[in-house]
């Protein structure tokens, strides 16, 4: 699978170079974004914007992968899906469990977002 990382303060790109994703590309997928919570920034961009086709087995992966993201409390967002590959998220009604942008500045937004939200709610400072 071709892809690079950009790794920022607060998260890293990971933009995908390939065209179509299928079954064979979904470890290859998940492993990639899961080194990332073994590193500092542990926060993940998955750019799509190459992706023109996806198979249902790599579609549900990215949800997954998601969700793992959350559970150790890193953000995970995607951006730049293009319509025929949003209609596989629609068409299995998974669409409304992604974190997606239309594009990557957004979706450094809500990185961003989710970080202070996450230093307010560890903080013990808590003074009513």
């Amino acid at each position: 699978m071709e892809f690079k990382i950009d790794t920022k303060e607060k998260f890293s790109v990971i933009e995908l170079l390939e065209t179509s994703l299928n079954a064979k590309l979904a470890v290859d997928l998940k492993n990639v974004c899961l080194s990332c919570l073994e590193k500092e920034v542990r926060n993940v961009v998955l750019n799509l914007n190459e992706v023109e086709v996806i198979d249902l087995d790599v579609a549900l992966a990215i949800v997954d992968l998601q969700q793992s993201f959350y559970d150790k409390n890193a953000s995970f967002v995607i951006c730049n899906i293009k319509p025929a590959v949003l209609k596989v998220f629609e068409e299995e009604e998974i669409d409304e469990m992604l974190n997606q942008t239309p594009t990557e500045s957004e979706a450094w937004d809500i990185v961003q977002m989710e970080e202070i939200e996450r230093e307010l709610l560890d903080g013990d400072d808590f003074d009513f």
